[in-house]
């Protein structure tokens, strides 16, 4: 109790307006199909370093659980996801619209990603310390393995192909190298450019490949938009069979969405597909799913809620991001001179502590917010994306040169838009490219750091308990993902 209350004392009024500021922003632009989380983020980042350390890390995760909250609304009524764990709920979403229930099923996908979120909080709360406590003992082989194992997942994880998500993690992890190397001094892969000698920008890589190449993608491959179902007050409240149908895919939903967000490389779009997976399994209805049932919307915003919560505790309690956009959060805190790890909650317990109480206010914000602003994020649903991309690869540039001073930056950005768009078009998901560029000088620090206490002996280093046992299980799960992809797949008869 004395924790909680030090979260609620070291929450200052600027952070509670930033927290405010985040879920609205997040919401807006998870309303907006195309756009996505990660994409704001990246484009408000620079905001973000005016800020201290505890409001910045506030504001940022506002805008990362409030875009999955919104996300649902464009899936729902155009057919079009928000974000991409969104993606699930135009199955049943739209079709549920077009049956006239547009407004019950924006009202159920409000409280269980409330529900959701509840649940994910208690788990980043109750867990991350005890994760932190066993961490503290693990040396900097078991931390390298650990590094290893959460790359490996990242690229195998995630979507597309395991041998793409390979290629992009060594991609990342390859342009994580550019710059002045910490050991010797030396200037690595910078080919005389003075702007590099400092590594290539996490900002510019994140807001090119997410934002600019994302916007790209959108706009090379938009759907048209379907006619705007109508929404009254009286619409958007479920009936007592509707509401009762929901408890037990919530509850499953969030369940899963608590297993799978801490995975490294899985986040909120894979917990949503396997929590509409799982419902339609054990459905005894199977056949509704696809036309318009409310269990199809209830698992998933639940899951995905879920995910995006627990996706903190690696990121908090390891230093290891369990998604992309914790990626940018921990590039962010790293950027106020912040290293989250196994000490982080101990040596800066009202920053953690503050982070997790305003996940208790941006929850009940968010549904506080939600439903009455339905009508701004209908009338947003209808802005021409001819006028809406341009402003927002306008306002990236604008912003990566107010923050770097720098024309270099902002073609850096255009350059890392157009290589993220050339990834999407042939399949490669740009997500492990940026785990890769953050996890991969940490494994090189800490592998450096294990050879010199071992005496560059690879054999002793592994021939620790903890760090073999890692080490086998990261190429197991290497192994299992390359022979799943090239397993032959059996035909019709």
């Amino acid at each position: 109790m004395e924790l909680f209350t030090l979260g609620f004392a070291s929450l200052t009024l600027t952070s509670v307006v930033y927290c405010f500021a985040g879920v609205f922003l997040g919401t807006l632009v998870g309303v907006l199909p195309g756009v996505g989380a990660l994409s704001a983020i990246s484009l408000l980042m620079p905001v973000s370093f005016y800020l201290d350390p505890t409001t910045a890390l506030v504001f940022l995760s506002g805008i990362y659980y409030g875009a999955e909250y919104g996300g649902s609304t464009a899936s729902i009524m155009l057919n079009l996801p928000g974000t991409s764990s969104n993606a699930i709920t135009c199955l049943d979403g739209y079709p549920m619209a077009q049956n006239g229930k547009a407004g019950v099923a924006l009202t159920v996908t409000t409280y269980v990603s409330f529900f959701g979120g509840t649940v994910g909080i208690l788990l980043l709360t109750f867990l991350s310390p005890v994760i932190s406590r066993l961490a503290v003992a693990v040396g900097p082989s078991e931390y390298a393995a650990i590094l290893l194992l959460s790359i490996i997942m990242a690229a195998t994880i995630s979507d597309g192909p395991p041998l793409k998500g390979i290629a992009m993690v060594l991609f990342g992890a390859l342009l994580g190298t550019v710059g002045i190397d910490v050991n010797s001094g030396d200037y690595r892969f910078t080919f005389g450019v003075p702007e590099l000698f400092d590594g290539v920008s996490l900002v510019a890589l994140a807001l090119g490949t997410f934002g600019v190449g994302e916007i790209i993608f959108a706009i090379s491959a938009q759907k048209a938009r379907g006619p705007m179902p109508k929404v009254t007050w009286r619409s958007m409240i479920p009936s007592r069979p509707e509401f009762l149908k929901t408890l037990l895919p919530m509850a499953r939903g969030a369940g899963v969405g608590s297993v799978v967000g801490p995975l490294p490389g899985a986040g909120p779009t894979i917990a949503s597909l396997i929590g509409y997976a799982v419902e339609k399994r054990i459905s005894r209805t199977p056949h509704r799913f696809g036309k318009g049932a409310i269990e199809g919307i209830s698992s998933p915003e639940a899951a995905n809620n879920a995910a995006v919560q627990t996706a903190f505790i690696p990121t908090l309690s390891l230093g290891i991001p369990g998604s992309p956009t914790m990626a940018i959060m921990l590039g962010a805190l790293m950027i106020h001179g912040i290293s989250p790890g196994p000490k982080f909650i101990f040596e800066q317990p009202e920053m953690f502590w503050g982070l997790i109480a305003s996940f208790w206010l941006g929850n009940i914000l968010l549904l506080g917010l939600n439903l009455p602003l339905v009508g701004i994020w209908l009338w947003l649903l209808r802005i021409p994306y001819s006028m809406m991309y341009p402003v927002i690869v306008a306002l990236i540039c604008a912003g990566v040169y107010t923050l770097t001073n720098s024309a270099f930056a902002v073609w850096l950005v255009l350059g890392f838009g157009f290589v993220g768009f050339l990834l999407r078009l042939f399949d490669y998901s740009p997500a492990p490219l940026l785990i890769g560029f953050i996890l991969g000088p940490m494994l090189e620090e800490n592998l450096r750091r294990a050879l010199l206490i071992h005496r560059g002996s690879y054999i002793e280093m592994f021939s620790r308990p903890a760090t073999a046992a890692l080490m086998l299980l990261t190429l197991a799960i290497l192994l299992w993902a390359l022979l799943k992809r090239n397993s032959p797949v059996q035909g019709n008869d």
